[in-house]
């Protein structure tokens, strides 16, 4: 650790980061950090957030002790950035297509396949969400929650957009929680190496939602 500071007791508790970082060592802290992160987001998928230790972390990481110590606040400031970071990739995506000009049948398959294929891709990510998003306590748990009430509000927002118009049934926000739950649950089962690419996923899921909740007149129109 630089400049002989202290290091706190607790295993999962680490010192506060040093500032004043001189402009020179930025691309180096920069890879450092990430390198942490990316070992954090293997081991919380692989073991959770509880059974992850911070020395594990560092271990995975390439990182001493006093190094990890330097970058890292602790492992729930760990946890609240990887959930944090996945969020907000979410919320601008969902952001840009409530906001467009589109009907909002056209959008809800948008963010159908958008959601899908940000899940995919981050699908650990999500994973530790499900499973380990109530450890984040405090302000992070507090403003984590609000970062994910957006992004259903996005949802939403076009689900009653659709509602006002008469091409949906309902406007209930039970559509809007399951079908992002039935989304984020693909997680889960998703391979790769699976008979169905991400994008044929995301057809006949929005195929089998819209089908639910399209007004028939909608329907018949296409």
């Amino acid at each position: 650790m630089r400049g002989g500071g202290r290091v706190p007791d607790g295993p999962d508790t680490l010192a506060p980061r040093r500032r004043g970082r001189p402009p020179a060592a930025e691309t180096t802290a920069e890879a450092t950090r990430e390198r942490i992160v990316d070992a954090a987001v293997e081991l919380f998928a692989e073991k959770g957030f509880h059974g992850t230790g911070v020395a594990e972390i560092g271990d995975r990481a390439g990182v001493q002790r006093g190094a990890l110590y330097y970058h890292i606040g602790s492992k729930e400031e760990l946890l609240w950035q990887i959930l944090r970071d996945y969020i907000q990739l979410m919320l601008i995506d969902a952001k840009r297509i409530a906001d467009n000009a589109d009907d909002p049948i056209t959008k809800l398959r948008k963010l159908i396949h958008s959601h899908l294929d940000l899940i995919v891709r981050h699908r650990r990510e999500v994973a530790i969400q499900l499973r380990d998003v109530t450890a984040l306590t405090g302000d992070r748990g507090t403003e984590l929650q609000d970062l994910r009430d957006q992004v259903q509000q996005c949802w939403q927002r076009v689900i009653d957009a659709g509602y006002a118009a008469g091409s949906l049934r309902t406007d209930d926000h039970v559509v809007t929680n399951s079908v992002l739950g039935m989304l984020n649950m693909v997680t889960f089962w998703y391979r790769p190496q699976g008979g169905h690419s991400t994008e044929q996923i995301a057809d006949i899921l929005a195929t089998t939602f819209l089908d639910g909740i399209v007004h028939p007149t909608e329907q018949t129109k296409g």
